[in-house]
């Protein structure tokens, strides 16, 4: 991960497309993808609504698909290659969001899964005191720092067992959760509107997944095997992720029909717990807890790579100390402090999330209209002399401005947040992403007139 290397070298490529689904499979296998489910019919969809609403929010994975594929292609890291589109300075503003992202919600998943972890041994009747949950914070967190010694091959047969076993388990609860389903209730509900309903529930399951996931994706495709067609990799990366998010959503629709308050609940996994049999607890939080760690490892290694790609020279052992240090000290406060700072941070992290939508938006669109023959190695050396490239970053600044515009949350509401856009933060991602793709269509035909 040193910057005076761009390219990956080629000892280094040896991640399979078969390893590179297990990777996103892992990523994507954690049982909040029910959660998905019951907030996608609390759009008022129908069952066949709601289905379709899953499939098509699933397969936005796309997206980060495409990533990987550039990646593969130029055998370069994500951020490494954004340099080309933003400038080396002007690229490391969105670089530092990307690396903000990553560890805010690092520290949010370390967080739940220690919570769960607790709640995981309170089935077995051990005590729940402040030692306890500082014990489960150290060997959850303990966990997922430990992945930070292993190289790319070794993490993904690690990602590849996880897929197994935790897929297995997870497996089991959606069938519990179809055989207990109101089959009636479920093809009973009434359709919805699809302007209204349909199109915020496939944005907001774009904005909450494939789309933050898009910062990760060429941070694996760029170790794929060379002689990868790389049609595999995007297929490998999409399906990979969009599988088991598919699957898991399909089962939180039904699971809505059992238990109504999953959707607004403050602790959704309180609520499948009530759904399942007492003789399943130790297990159903063994999963819960165990899906998250995926998702700490794929957020975990490419934090580090993007602390690498700002221009802040590390080791790996320091590199992996300050990550630590950084999450630990965010989950103590959260877990034994304040723990009404989290939902404040949370937001905080969303607002970033718009952020990154328009940075993925200019990025690919980028690449298709400037990198058709391959990305310039010299404009992603940190030394470059390309330091701001003007068209991408006031294309990304204009397109960001229009999706807070129309961001509508708990803390803020953007003056064009009405209608559809009401309480609904998920479709300014998307109005981001659509202006950052007009802006860049328009710099580009100014370019060729000039």
């Amino acid at each position: 991960m040193d910057n005076e290397f761009v390219k990956v070298p080629e000892k280094d490529k040896t991640l399979s497309p078969g390893k590179l689904f297990y990777n996103w499979f892992a990523a994507n296998i954690g049982i909040m993808g029910f959660v998905y489910g019951a907030i996608i019919v609390s759009y008022h969809l129908s069952f066949w609504q709601s289905v379709t609403a899953a499939l098509i929010g699933a397969l936005t994975f796309a997206i980060p698909g495409w990533v990987a594929m550039i990646g593969q292609r130029e055998g370069v890291t994500t951020f490494k290659m954004s340099r080309a589109t933003f400038g080396t300075h002007g690229n490391k503003i969105p670089n530092f969001m990307a690396w903000l992202n990553m560890v805010g919600w690092l520290a949010v998943n370390v967080i739940t899964g220690t919570l769960l972890f607790s709640a995981m041994l309170k089935t077995i009747h051990v005590p729940q005191t402040g030692f306890t949950k500082f014990i489960c914070l150290v060997v959850f967190a303990g966990l997922v720092f430990l992945s930070g010694i292993f190289k790319e091959d070794t993490l993904a047969k690690i990602q590849t067992w996880l897929s197994w076993i935790f897929g297995g388990l997870t497996l089991v609860m959606f069938i519990m959760f179809l055989v207990n389903a109101n089959w009636g209730e479920a093809f009973a509900m009434k359709p919805g509107s699809w302007v209204t309903g349909w199109l915020p529930a496939v944005a907001f399951i774009a904005a909450g997944s494939s789309i933050s996931w898009s910062m990760a994706a060429a941070d694996w495709g760029a170790y794929v095997h060379p002689n990868t067609k790389p049609s595999a990799t995007f297929w490998n990366t999409t399906l990979g992720a969009a599988t088991p998010l598919f699957i898991l959503m399909a089962g939180g629709v039904l699971l809505s029909t059992i238990s109504p308050s999953l959707a607004s609940a403050s602790d959704p996994y309180q609520v499948m717990y009530g759904v399942i049999p007492g003789w399943f607890g130790f297990l159903y939080f063994l999963v819960a807890a165990g899906g998250i760690i995926p998702q700490c490892l794929v957020s975990f290694r490419s934090a580090r790579i993007n602390l690498s790609t700002i221009g802040i020279e590390v080791s790996q052992k320091r590199s992996l100390i300050l990550h630590a240090v950084i999450i630990i000290l965010i989950s103590i406060y959260v877990l034994f402090i304040s723990g009404d700072f989290l939902s404040n941070f949370e937001l905080f992290l969303n607002f970033l999330g718009i952020c990154l939508a328009s940075w993925v938006a200019i990025f690919l669109v980028d690449s298709v209209i400037y990198r058709k023959n391959g990305y310039d190695v010299k404009l992603m050396e940190p030394n470059s002399s390309v330091h701001y490239n003007w068209p991408g970053i006031i294309s990304w600044i204009i397109a960001t401005i229009f999706g807070f515009l129309f961001t509508s949350n708990a803390a803020y509401r953007g003056p064009f947040a009405h209608g559809i856009f009401e309480n609904n933060s998920s479709l300014a991602v998307f109005v981001s992403g659509i202006a950052a793709i007009i802006v860049m269509f328009i710099k580009s035909s100014d370019k060729q007139e000039d």
